[in-house]
């Protein structure tokens, strides 16, 4: 049978600036005919729904961000975890992300090994499959098998570091100049950014820190961690154990009882209160690719991947966890000097400034950190996750934030804010009853 487009293995990837810019260039080219066809047929009457546009063109996006890997593809995800902000064929084609997308080629997967260890992997593992089980954005996972163990193997994409370093400077300037930003405001975020993605690609750092967070977690119940391998790791090879279970959609497909995805959700809740007040990091990638989930014992979920780490300086957490007090919102002045640490209002903020900044944020903060301030939390209702992204919805149309020249607000809250909204969407999609306190 013959592979489909998106699932033939690829030979080489656009790494350099130039290269990547001539790729965008060729989408937005693409992109444009499909534009000029769809208008084409309606101005001689014929049938193009804008369904149809909106297909052909997310097909073709999602093919340029799976041949480039990297920054843009890991934006996809994030794009695809945020279910309402994209049209549907654009959310269904970025899902994708999330578990698979286009592989190396078997030549390009055996040059990363002899780069590595000076051998292939044929000569590392017992049994070594070429195929890769998993493609991603950074990197891509190959099933292996070492004296009797089976093993999970990723083989980072190669020049996927200076790839983030040339796609950011490539779309900095546009940005900015869109959005009329001076650079100087925005480079903390930038910073922040970049540096997230560029760990990623740091296989000894991810090593480390999942060697670390899982002997951390050794009390939590119903997790699973896998062991790493440092002697079979190397810059651009990572080894773990292969864990078992199913990635979330997969996993929904078998018709777990309730009992089950409250165990589960429970088991993610737990997990993600510990890092965030005991171990004071948290695993900042929550999307459904990085969790596998098995009925067995109850409901036991496996954690897959420590690249994304956000730490969480003292200070940040002091202000996150009082930001999301029930007190707080119950004291609109211990509110504005909570905001007024965190940098969201300013001491040279006019009085009708102070008050918008305030009572938004107030809003805000009642609807998000609504799972904190109960004993228990029902995700199993929907209308809680569709009313965080119409509060998104409702904020992007006020005109007090369209007019707003410059982000305020600490650059740490960027990938903490992406953490939760991931869990609340993944323990919506469980349909999970958690105990929160």
């Amino acid at each position: 049978m013959p592979e489909s487009p998106k699932n033939i293995p690829l030979d080489s990837l656009p790494t350099t600036k130039v290269a990547r810019a001539a790729r965008f260039a060729k989408t937005g080219l693409n992109v444009g005919a499909n534009y000029v066809k769809h208008y084409a047929k309606r101005a001689v009457g014929a049938e193009s729904p804008t369904s149809e546009l909106h297909e052909a063109n997310a097909a073709e996006l999602y093919g340029a961000l799976s041949e480039m890997k990297g920054s843009v593809l890991k934006v996809a995800q994030m794009l695809a975890m945020e279910k309402n902000i994209l049209p549907t064929a654009y959310a269904n084609q970025f899902a994708q992300a999330q578990y698979q997308t286009p592989p190396l080629s078997g030549p390009l997967v055996v040059k990363a090994f002899r780069d590595a260890f000076g051998k292939s992997p044929f000569d590392v593992f017992d049994s070594f499959d070429l195929n890769a089980r998993q493609a991603a954005s950074i990197g891509q996972v190959h099933w292996a098998q070492k004296d009797g163990q089976e093993l999970a193997v990723k083989v980072q994409y190669p020049g996927v570091a200076d790839s983030i370093r040339s796609d950011i400077r490539l779309v900095k300037p546009i940005a900015l100049r869109v959005l009329g930003l001076e650079e100087a405001t925005v480079r903390p975020y930038l910073q922040e950014v970049e540096t997230r993605l560029l760990e990623e690609t740091d296989y000894a750092l991810e090593l480390r820190r999942g060697q670390q967070i899982a002997a951390a977690c050794t009390g939590l119940a119903h997790l699973q961690f896998p062991s790493y391998y440092p002697g079979l790791s190397g810059s651009r090879i990572l080894t773990m154990d292969w864990l078992p279970g199913q990635h979330l959609k997969e996993f929904l497909a078998t018709h777990p009882s309730q009992a089950v995805r409250n165990q589960l959700g429970q088991a993610l809740w737990d997990f993600y209160m510990f890092q965030l007040n005991t171990l004071r990091q948290v695993h900042a990638d929550p999307h459904p690719g990085n969790f596998l989930l098995r009925a067995e014992a109850g409901g036991t979920v496996g954690v897959l991947d420590f690249g994304c780490v956000k730490e969480i300086p003292a200070e940040v957490h002091r202000l996150f966890t009082a930001l999301l007090a029930p007190e707080t919102l119950a004291d609109p002045a211990r509110l504005t000097a909570l905001l007024t640490e965190a940098g969201i209002v300013r001491a040279e903020d006019v009085e009708a400034q102070r008050s918008f900044y305030v009572s938004t944020m107030q809003a805000s903060l009642e609807l998000v950190g609504r799972p904190f301030r109960q004993p228990s939390f029902d995700f199993g209702d929907p209308a809680y996750l569709q009313s965080l992204y119409a509060l998104g919805d409702d904020l992007l149309q006020q005109p007090e934030l369209r007019q707003q020249r410059e982000p305020r607000g600490s650059e740490h809250f960027i990938y903490l804010n992406r953490t939760y909204v991931g869990l609340y969407a993944l323990l919506t999609e469980l349909r999970a009853f958690v105990q929160t306190n």
